[in-house]
């Protein structure tokens, strides 16, 4: 296995990202009660000898355009080894609901920003871009087709940037798709948006699966 001591791993988005984190130093809540502590959960304890570092930068209600505001404060200046983005949502959101902030989709020209200027500012990091997903239920089951259609594009949008960029892509709407045949979609994402710990478990699994395979340092 490769040495992956001091190894840091940058976790960023929106509120599925943040689980209700602590913004300070208490060791209890950093991490949030999201996927970014699950994987943090799984890889500190397998990798201990490691000493990896997670950190998690996600904040609720964010778009990609939030993201690349604060991308030099939240990512840059951190120096992740990994930088690991779940990013969209907010983004469709805004539009769906004919909010001012969604009168034009910045989605894939601010995601191109935020890319471009990792990639110069920190190269040798490691990208992982996860795919913004969604199910039918709560705020998503009135205009199914259109929540579904408009999150295909962002989706489709993401897999061709992770290819541009050489970033790692983790696909998660068929995941959950998937765990949607076990039992029904609000068992997994409540309000069609945002995971219950089955979800967050959900995104975890095949982050690690997706990850861990593509990137030697943090194989178990």
């Amino acid at each position: 296995m490769t040495n992956a001591k001091n190894y840091t791993v940058l976790f960023q988005g929106d509120s599925i990202t943040d689980g209700a984190r602590g913004r300070n130093e208490d060791l209890n809540h950093i991490l949030g009660h999201g996927y970014a502590y699950l994987i943090a959960a799984k890889l500190g304890e397998s990798l201990a000898e490691n000493g990896l570092r997670f950190v998690n930068r996600g904040i609720s209600g964010n778009r990609v355009s939030d993201l690349y505001a604060r991308w030099n404060e939240d990512a840059i200046a951190i120096r992740p080894d990994l930088i690991s983005i779940l990013i969209g949502v907010n983004d469709l959101w805004r539009i769906m609901a004919g909010e001012p902030s969604g009168a034009t989709d910045r989605f894939e020209r601010a995601y191109r920003h935020l890319l471009d200027e990792t990639k110069l500012a920190l190269p040798d990091a490691r990208l992982v871009l996860c795919e913004p997903f969604l199910l039918k239920a709560g705020a998503t089951v009135e205009r199914w087709e259109e929540w579904q259609a408009r999150m295909a594009a962002y989706q489709g949008t993401v897999r061709e940037l992770a290819k541009q960029y050489g970033a790692v892509f983790v696909p998660l709407q068929d995941a959950f798709d998937r765990a949607a045949e076990r039992a029904e979609p609000a068992y997994w994402i409540w309000d069609g948006v945002h995971p219950t710990a089955a979800g967050h478990q959900v995104i975890a699994k095949q982050w690690l699966a997706v990850v861990q395979e593509a990137v030697p340092e943090l194989a178990d």
